[in-house]
């Protein structure tokens, strides 16, 4: 029987959707500005990472369409927005070559994965370009073989 990959403790949802759907050709690691509720959801690991991307906007990075379903014990206080839109936190480097990077044809800038560091929420941001049909076939097409390849090598 096929042993499932282990995904390290410190990921909290991984994008699995976006690997899928483009090519990242670089990732940038940002942080999050968060509210108390929210950290204490993620922690509960309440949060949908798939369909959200980044927007870039006045010098600034947000998180658009990142899902964090809010705690039934925080909201009695609290009038929790779970779509609200989060800034980014990443260096004017960063976000100069992800300013230049968008504007090509074709790319996009999509969220691969929430972990922690440091007890801090940190975002793995992907610059991406998205797949053709073909590109989708052709991937899963090389998968499939590195499969059948390891389950020779290791018969033989």
């Amino acid at each position: 029987m096929a042993k499932k990959k282990k995904v390290p403790d410190n990921v909290i949802v991984q994008n699995k959707k976006a690997r899928h759907e483009y090519f990242i050709e670089e990732t940038f690691e940002a942080g999050l500005v968060l509210e108390g509720w929210e950290v204490k959801s993620l922690r509960a690991s309440k949060v949908n990472l798939s369909d959200s991307y980044v927007f870039l906007k006045d010098g600034e990075a947000w998180l658009l369409s990142c899902h964090i379903s809010p705690l039934q014990t925080v909201s009695t206080h609290i009038t929790a927005n779970p779509t609200r839109y989060r800034k980014l936190l990443l260096h004017n480097r960063e976000l100069a070559k992800l300013f230049g990077s968008q504007n090509r044809d074709g790319y996009t800038i999509v969220a691969l994965k929430l972990y922690w560091k440091k007890n801090r929420v940190k975002l793995e941001v992907g610059l991406a370009k998205g797949k053709k049909l073909h590109d989708k076939r052709a991937t899963e097409k090389e998968r499939e073989w590195n499969r059948s390849k390891q389950r020779i090598l290791k018969n033989a």
